[in-house]
């Protein structure tokens, strides 16, 4: 399996998505989470644009931003037609760069579902311990960053465990975005998986595969799941 160079491009791809995917989504997230927490007007409005791309499948949402990739019709076609020719982005059909078509459309989908996570942390703050840090003069920077941020560290665990689960399955989007090409530039291990499996008939292979990314998901899930089982022994000692 390891000597066939699409599965290491495949793995490649894999551990470049998701340090990019999810580092960014969770910066996102976090800072729109923030912005929600001053009670801004019209916060329910906001808060529903900004989780309405996780209503949306995967499928689709590939689809639709394939579409704006596309030079023919998209971002690139509309700037042209606006005057500067020289324009372009046409990530889907560069090899170098397709990858980032799949990146940039994931943190799309993604950022919203962050962001409510992260909301209901800095909610569920105990409000007598930031009223406690006003009093003594605190500024809301500080607060922020002395109080609430560390008392939320296990929401920014669980985000960062359910983006990498969610990475290492990545499917849909490369699948209706580039369809693992240009050539074999934009293969994930899922993918990878499902090619051998239902278009070349190679199961003992893309049985081996699937058992890569059984393995993958459960160095990030094994790990989570002692800290969770230690989280709930040493509350029920402390009471």
């Amino acid at each position: 399996l390891w000597a066939n160079r699409r599965w290491g491009v495949a793995y490649s791809n894999l551990f470049f998505f998701s340090g990019i995917y999810v580092f960014v989504t969770m910066a996102v997230g976090l800072l729109l989470a923030l912005l929600m927490d001053q009670k801004i007007r019209a916060e329910s409005f906001w808060r529903t644009m900004y989780m309405y791309p996780l209503a949306v499948s995967f499928i689709v949402t590939g689809t639709v931003w394939q579409w704006l990739y596309n030079p023919t019709g998209g971002i690139q076609f509309l700037v042209n037609s606006l005057g500067w020719t020289d324009f372009e982005f046409a990530l889907t059909t560069d090899r170098k760069n397709a990858i980032w078509a799949i990146i940039i459309t994931g943190i799309w989908q993604s950022a919203g579902f962050t962001m409510a996570l992260f909301l209901a942390g800095l909610r569920s703050v105990d409000g007598d311990i930031i009223k406690a840090a006003q009093i003594d003069g605190a500024s809301s920077f500080r607060i922020y960053r002395k109080v609430i941020l560390p008392s939320i560290t296990p929401i920014f665990l669980a985000v960062a465990v359910v983006q990498l689960q969610a990475a290492i399955k990545t499917f849909d989007l490369a699948v209706a975005l580039t369809n693992s090409g240009p050539g074999i530039s934009t293969t994930f291990p899922a993918t990878y998986v499902y090619d051998l499996m239902f278009q070349r008939g190679e199961i003992g292979e893309g049985a081996a595969a699937a058992m890569m990314i059984l393995a993958a998901l459960a160095v990030v899930l094994v790990p989570y799941s002692l800290y969770l089982a230690w989280r709930r022994r040493r509350s029920v000692t402390n009471v």
